[in-house]
């Protein structure tokens, strides 16, 4: 899967496990800010049936692929296809001119490759799963060749030493569909999911401070859109990141709209993935998490380590590539909040299973 800051990847195993012990009848969870889907597609292999949002297109997509698409259903064609665009010739586009002449986030080479397999994509006109299955494998292997630390707000100075590598297509590791019914992938607001999925247990991870996802991926969302849009500043970002605010990203409205969304969401049992970097501290997410269960419910709290992104532990380059900061720390700690609500019965089946 892609690089991505916030990733679940060490996290994954804990966060299945935390599911099957707190709710070990559940067969649907819902992850309310999917992302990568490293954890939807981590529950589907489990067996869950997962009900995966973003707001962000190139997150809608991976959850597509990676949440509902099933591979019974899409492995043909989607083999024949990634076959079929991995003989392709490049072809020099909006994508080379933006993020390989504007900018230096991938070689001219790959750029051009990767124009010419998008309008391809385009001409094809495919079905909403295959065509996220394909999108991905060009998503993730323009990430194998990129020259970042793994955000693009900003590209490296020098070439990284994968970026001299040819663009390679790959199947995605697309699952058969899980036991307990078939995936669903949104691309809603986190409010309007809130209101319209209902699941046995809620996964939620919000973003925590300061920095937009959408600025962080803007390359992806444009990759999957294919608006072509506008762009601004060194790193080409989308002209709409500086319109498509997240309340989440504002330290005085955090904690009053993670209260109003927790509170919305329609599931029994929630768990809410923190990080110590985020605006709310230990004992104030556990203070907020306590409301939401109820006079009677309970709420714990585990505590995993781990490191800090990359670009984080080299430390802060000014545009001259002269070291102008210090690494403050190495590692940070994620909390996992579990939360059983007031009235809920995390022994019995919450949400009826789906005709499969």
């Amino acid at each position: 899967m892609v690089k991505y800051i916030g990733s679940k990847r060490t996290l994954v195993p804990v966060i299945v496990e935390t599911v099957r012990s707190v709710a070990p009848r559940a067969t649907t969870v819902l992850d309310l800010f999917s992302g990568t889907s490293r954890v939807g597609h981590a529950l589907k292999r489990s067996g869950y049936r997962v009900l995966a949002n973003d707001h962000n297109a190139y997150a809608a997509t991976l959850a597509r692929c990676y949440v509902q698409a099933d591979r019974e259903d899409v492995l043909d064609d989607a083999t024949r296809l990634i076959a079929e665009f991995s003989t392709m010739p490049g072809r020099a586009g909006y994508f080379t001119d933006t993020f390989c002449v504007q900018s230096r986030f991938f070689q001219p080479k790959n750029g051009e490759r990767i124009d010419a397999i998008r309008e391809a994509i385009v001409r094809k006109g495919l079905a909403p799963e295959l065509e996220a299955v394909v999108l991905v494998s060009l998503m993730e292997a323009a990430d194998r060749v990129d020259s970042t630390t793994g955000l693009q707000m900003a590209y490296l100075k020098s070439w990284a030493h994968r970026a001299n590598n040819e663009l390679e297509l790959r199947m995605p590791d697309v699952l058969p569909r899980a036991a307990g019914g078939k995936g669903e992938a949104h691309g809603l607001d986190a409010f309007d999911a809130a209101a319209a999925l209902e699941a046995d247990v809620a996964y939620i991870d919000p973003p925590y401070n300061q920095h937009s996802y959408l600025g962080n991926y803007h390359i992806w969302e444009s990759l999957v859109r294919w608006d072509k849009p506008p762009v601004y500043g060194v790193a080409c970002k989308r002209e709409d990141c500086r319109q498509r605010r997240s309340a989440f990203n504002s330290r005085t409205l955090f904690d009053a709209t993670l209260r109003r969304l927790l509170q919305a969401v329609r599931a029994p049992v929630l768990i809410v993935s923190f990080s110590n970097e985020g605006y709310l501290g230990r004992e104030a997410m556990e203070s907020l998490l306590g409301e939401v269960a109820g006079p009677t419910g309970k709420v714990n709290t585990i505590v995993n380590d781990y490191k800090r992104y990359v670009g984080a532990q080299i430390g802060i380059y000014n545009p001259q590539g002269e070291k102008v900061g210090k690494v403050g720390h190495l590692t940070n700690k994620e909390y996992l909040y579990v939360v059983e609500r007031e009235g809920s019965t995390t022994g019995d089946l919450l949400v009826s299973q789906p005709a499969v």
